[in-house]
């Protein structure tokens, strides 16, 4: 853990987990065995990450969201940020809060600066052995399946559901 890094209340690091200067690592998060957060990563409050994912830099994961074993996220991602939900109201748009969240299963790699949308309300989920190229955004609610391809500058609407084995 590089003593520049700042480490929450409660975080729990496996063995060999590593956390590189400049990270931020919320309060009651979890950090798996062997797992790498390289420079300037933000891991938001109750983030769990598995054992031997490797975080690469600038990459900034939210609050509640759950990353599986063995995934691989390349900088500048952001995982869990809020999705496009507004209402109208007269002549203006309501913002509709984003409770849910993002869980990532294993084997999964996700290329540079990408974009996953935590849920309205449930889950945005990121199927095993899927891999999603650069540039790729995946909107609220959306579930992919397992060992599927997302190629670059693809982008999936939100509640949008995609089977096994699927590219894009």
């Amino acid at each position: 853990i590089h003593s520049a890094a700042i480490i929450g209340k409660n975080v729990k690091l496996g063995e060999n987990a590593s956390v590189g200067p400049y990270s931020v690592i919320g309060d009651d998060a979890s950090i798996g065995a062997g797992a790498v957060i390289c420079s300037n990563c933000y891991v938001g409050n109750r983030a769990v990450i598995g054992k031997d994912t490797f975080i690469y830099p600038n990459v900034s994961i939210r609050e509640d969201t759950e990353i599986g074993n063995n995934v691989i996220i390349n900088c500048g991602t952001v995982i869990g940020s809020d999705g496009h939900g507004y209402l109208p109201q007269g002549e203006e748009y309501v913002k509709i809060p984003q409770v849910g969240k993002v869980v990532i299963e294993d084997n999964v790699e996700i290329g540079a600066n990408a974009a996953i949308d935590r849920a309205t309300i449930n889950k945005t989920v990121i199927g095993r052995g899927t891999k999603i190229d650069n540039l790729v955004h995946i909107a609220h609610n959306v579930v992919i399946g397992e060992n599927s391809q997302i190629l670059a500058h693809v982008t999936i609407a939100g509640s949008t559901k995609i089977g096994k084995h699927a590219i894009l």
